[in-house]
C-alpha cells in the first residue's frame, strides 16, 4: 500500500479482465459506480473516480506467463486524504497473495 495517491496514475495489474471485473464490486465498497465496456466511474463523496483499462500482452518470466491489465485511475474533486482513504480500501480488496 502506498502512503499517497496522485490525482492521476497508471497501474499494471497481474490479472485477467474477467478477474478484475469479479473483484471490482467489492473493491468499490459502498460507492455508487457504473461500468461500460472497459471503463468504470465511481462517485466518492463530492468527487469521482474514472477507471479505464486495457488488456496488455502477458508478462513472461522464464516459463511463467502472467496476465497484465493496465488500469488508469483519474480522481476529480477529491483531496489527497480522500484519495488515500478510498485507495487504501480498494488496494486491500484487489490484493492477492499466496502462501
Amino acid at each position: 500500500m502506498q502512503s499517497s495517491y496522485a490525482a492521476r496514475f497508471e497501474r499494471d495489474m497481474g490479472c485477467t479482465e474477467s478477474e478484475w471485473l469479479g473483484w471490482l464490486p467489492a473493491a468499490m465498497g459502498l460507492c455508487p459506480w457504473q461500468q461500460s465496456q472497459q471503463t468504470a466511474q465511481a462517485t466518492i463523496g463530492a468527487g469521482t473516480l474514472q477507471l479505464c483499462w486495457q488488456v496488455m500482452p502477458p508478462r513472461v518470466i522464464a516459463l511463467m506467463r502472467m496476465p497484465v491489465l493496465r488500469v488508469n485511475f483519474e480522481f476529480q474533486n477529491l483531496n489527497a486524504d480522500e484519495r488515500y482513504s478510498f485507495m487504501r480500501r480498494f488496494d486491500l480488496y484487489m490484493q492477492r497473495g499466496g502462501g
